[in-house]
């Protein structure tokens, strides 16, 4: 079969089986008496097997080694391309992310585009007064995507960079609330931390509605975070969460903080001195959380919490008894 017989049936271009035969990929077995290329059925052959082999990304000189060396390994050539493959398409996510929020960006020319790109860039440095920079410089006339922010937000370990990014997070508007909240769900414990701090930074109704579901994470790091913002917001919900926190030792002192911030009126002080006494009479509670829940009694006003420190002021736990003696001194003025 002649070269372009050849090239009508296989799609493959004169020039390109000329090219192949340069590198010795497919040579024609024969010639005719006039001494055009004459391809045979094996030669045909071969050249499907090149184009499949193309067609997973070989290069030619690959698709030579793997037609001719007995020994060549698919194995590890096929490793090597779906290496070389993830390696494209994390490049290729990579730039079409950057292209979608340089869009959202809204830039109303070219320079405007420039300028985004830069702080996109910063946001990425290694520097961390160069992300800090990019994030006190998001307020200008060309901002930051919510979405470059608030993914800097959720990586960001310097906790002076980090402070930065939630502040201009807070002042964009639009999804940040949303795309904080998606990072609950990390896998990552530390990213997962960064995420309800952030959200207890963000201002209005529905960052608040995300701090009050994350009650009920599986995290307790979460939980407590989100308990400890609520609480300052003078969310009464968060109290349960407050009082485990206190029991478990866990951010106790901020907890108990944060429940003398609840106490605004004697109703709701009662109710927490309440709530209070009885985790103190729950037999579960260990004698170490005891001494804990006391302290935090401290910080409530009212009667309630009076009757509770006398009571316990006689309390057969006599650390227990010791500090409601001293937290009623203080409370006398004595």
């Amino acid at each position: 079969m002649l070269i372009g017989e050849v090239a009508r049936r296989s799609g493959v271009s004169a020039r390109m089986l000329r090219h192949y035969e340069s590198l010795g990929l497919v040579r024609p077995s024969g010639r005719t008496g006039s001494g055009y290329r004459e391809y045979s059925g094996d030669d045909i052959r071969r050249i499907f097997h090149v184009e499949s082999l193309r067609s997973l990304g070989l290069s030619l000189r690959e698709i030579g080694r793997a037609l001719d060396d007995p020994e060549f390994a698919p194995s590890a050539l096929v490793g090597g391309l779906i290496g070389r493959t993830r390696e494209r398409i994390a490049a290729e996510k990579e730039l079409l992310t950057r292209l979608d929020r340089i869009r959202d960006a809204e830039p109303a020319d070219w320079e405007d585009v420039l300028q985004v790109v830069a702080l996109l860039n910063a946001l990425a440095s290694k520097s961390a007064d160069a992300r800090q920079r990019a994030a006190l410089s998001s307020a200008g006339e060309v901002p930051v995507p919510v979405e470059a922010l608030a993914e800097a937000v959720l990586g960001e370990q310097e906790p002076n960079v980090a402070g930065a990014l939630r502040w201009a997070l807070a002042r964009s508007g639009g999804r940040g609330t949303e795309l904080l909240a998606e990072g609950l769900d990390s896998a990552e414990a530390a990213v997962r931390e960064r995420a309800v701090r952030s959200l207890a930074e963000m201002p209005g109704a529905e960052a608040a509605a995300c701090l009050r579901a994350a009650l009920a994470h599986a995290d307790a790091v979460v939980r407590g975070q989100a308990a400890l913002a609520l609480g300052a917001r003078g969310g009464a919900d968060a109290v349960p969460t407050l009082l485990d926190m206190i029991v478990e030792g866990r951010s106790d002192t901020e907890a108990a903080d944060a429940l003398s911030v609840l106490a605004s009126d004697s109703a709701a002080a009662d109710r927490l001195a309440g709530g209070l006494v009885d985790r103190l009479a729950d037999p579960a509670t260990p004698v170490p959380a005891r001494g804990r829940l006391t302290q935090a009694l401290a910080g409530i006003p009212g009667t309630g919490a009076t009757d509770a420190l006398v009571e316990l002021s006689t309390d057969t736990d006599r650390a227990v008894a010791l500090t409601a003696a001293y937290l009623l001194r203080l409370r006398d003025g004595r």
